[in-house]
């Protein structure tokens, strides 16, 4: 018989029959098998709360996880940077195409729009005039423009300009008597002007004698396509574009001033026939490499934070059970918790969004997609989430963790509290727009007045918002200054102090936990209670020992419960 077995005094076998336990045999072996999993318990929530370097020096376990996370902050944040560098031609070739567009389209564009459209004009002869100039230009565009430009054709599937008008259906106006006979019922005509015509033939059509008493809208809208060559520069092959364009002659205020707004739209399509020599296409495939790896990358940190995950809700599942047996009791939610790892919840987030980004830059890349603001929302939110991960690492640092920990404390307190403040937030923002609006440029629509009052509270802008007010009315005036006053003291003076107010509290609370010891849950006392009792230690030791290297021989794979 082993050693450790003799020092507990265990009966022999007897025969077939099994061994032959009496009353007292049989309550010591039940006590120290639940001892050995309290103790086996106790090890493996400890091994689980360390920290990477606590677990190589215990276990020697290698931090993987953390090497892959480092490396793949690198690929990330470089293929972030690549494809960044490449929307920036995008954008760059779209914005400069439109201000071209302007210049050539609208007669007279001074190169600064006016508020929220391009120019306006005053006389029927510089509407007609501008018009026809856009007419004009079209026809000739081959020969005036600067780029790669060409025709492009409409939803019908015809080549040309598509002029449409909205007017009412009949009316009659006369200012002098104050007399109005008009039916508000609107007509819709559309003309369509191929490139066969003289464009000296269209202005005698009849489509254009437009009765401006009663015209709402003229619409121009046209297609035209280009290639982007700038990004040859780069190695990368070019992008085709499709730009419709439109050009809204706005008259429904019937004011006298006719806005004119010019919208380009522009879309990237696949070439369909790219023959170009160099070493653009061997670039390329090293870009799709590396845009593989990063995806195998994610792909290994993925699955290496889930089984993670799916670990720790089985080791949290024995302790709850434990604890039920044992205590008779639940742990409380803090507790439960613990378990759940918020920082690989995250990774794994951050992981499926670079997994499908890179999946989408790839095909933007081999000109198959060209879904450019899609891949960068996904892209550019992973790369946000890898680069806050890090901070758990820093977390490790008492220096650090302080920033970590006052977050975690002070979070629902400010979320409750911005609930409260955003009520009168969005008081103010209601009343600031029905009685403002019509005086000041800052409270036209509910929008600008929440940025403008968001800019108001931090400090921003605040004699030009006072300043800007139109002295029309001098009650409103009056009711302006109490607004501002009122809103700017209280979201200042009061609201913003509670704010911080909160966050320092949840520091200084921090601090002194961390001074004098934090409060102790079920989860921490279970974690500091001895080792085995005392009755039991010298007895047992060897055959705890056995019993638990044999156990997480077979078990230790689901006790790496990772970095």
């Amino acid at each position: 018989m082993r050693p450790g077995l003799e020092a507990l005094h265990l009966p022999a076998w007897s025969g077939a029959s099994g061994p032959s336990w009496g009353p007292r045999g049989r309550n010591a072996m039940a006590h120290l098998d639940s001892d050995t999993k309290e103790e086996c318990l106790r090890e493996d929530l400890k091994f689980y709360f360390m920290n990477p370097c606590e677990k190589y020096r215990a276990r020697h376990q290698i931090p993987w996880k953390l090497g892959l996370q480092i490396l793949k902050i690198v690929m990330v944040t470089t293929q972030l940077v690549r494809f960044g560098l490449s929307n920036q031609m995008v954008v760059a070739f779209k914005e400069e195409n439109t201000v071209a567009f302007k210049h050539l389209f609208l007669k007279g564009y001074s190169g600064t729009d006016e508020d929220d459209y391009s120019y306006s004009v005053y006389t029927q002869e510089d509407a007609y005039e501008s018009i026809f100039f856009a007419i004009n230009q079209y026809h000739q565009l081959k020969n005036i423009s600067l780029g790669t430009l060409g025709y492009g054709e409409n939803e019908d599937n015809r080549t040309g300009l598509k002029v449409c008008k909205q007017h009412y259906k009949k009316g009659a106006m006369f200012p002098s008597n104050d007399t109005l006979n008009i039916d508000s019922d609107i007509e819709v005509d559309c003309v369509h002007l191929d490139l066969s015509k003289d464009p000296q033939d269209w202005k005698n059509l009849s489509f254009f004698r437009l009765e401006f008493y009663r015209l709402l809208e003229v619409e121009i809208s046209f297609r035209l396509k280009g290639i982007d060559l700038q990004t040859i520069h780069s190695r990368e092959l070019p992008d085709c574009y499709v730009f419709q364009n439109t050009i809204t002659f706005d008259n429904k205020a019937h004011s006298g001033k006719i806005k004119i707004y010019f919208d380009s739209d522009a879309k990237i399509e696949e070439c369909k026939d790219l023959n170009i020599s160099g070493s653009i296409q061997k670039n390329t495939q090293y870009v799709l490499v590396f845009d593989a790896f990063v995806i195998v990358i994610c792909l290994a940190s993925l699955i290496l934070c889930t089984r993670s995950i799916v670990l720790a809700l089985r080791l949290r599942k024995r302790f709850l059970n434990f604890f039920l047996e044992k205590y008779k009791r639940r742990v409380c939610n803090t507790d439960q918790w613990e378990f759940i790892n918020g920082w690989y919840v995250l990774v794994i987030i951050s992981d499926l969004m670079t997994i499908i980004g890179s999946i989408l830059k790839m095909e933007i890349k081999a000109k198959n997609l060209t879904n450019y603001d899609l891949c960068s929302i996904l892209l550019g939110t992973s790369t946000l989430f890898v680069w806050v991960g890090v901070i758990r690492y820093l977390g490790y640092f008492q220096a650090y963790n302080v920033l970590i920990l006052t977050m975690q404390a002070s979070l629902p307190k400010v979320l409750r509290f911005c609930a409260c403040a955003g009520m009168i937030y969005l008081g103010y923002t209601f009343c600031g727009w029905i009685v403002l609006g019509p005086y000041h440029d800052k409270f036209e629509d509910l929008n600008t007045v929440a940025e403008c009052l968001f800019s108001l509270v931090n400090g921003d802008d605040m004699f030009a918002t006072f300043a800007q007010i139109q002295q029309k009315s001098v009650l409103v005036w009056l009711f302006s200054r109490l607004y501002l006053y009122s809103f700017i003291s209280l979201f200042i003076y009061m609201i913003l102090s509670l704010f911080i107010a909160l966050i320092t509290d949840s520091y200084d609370t921090i601090k002194k936990y961390q001074q004098n010891g934090f409060p102790e849950t079920d989860l921490q006392e279970f974690l500091k209670e001895c080792s085995s009792k005392e009755k039991y230690q010298k007895e047992s030791s060897a055959f705890l020992s056995c019993v638990c290297c044999l156990r997480r021989k077979g078990s230790d794979d689901h006790l790496t419960l990772v970095n």
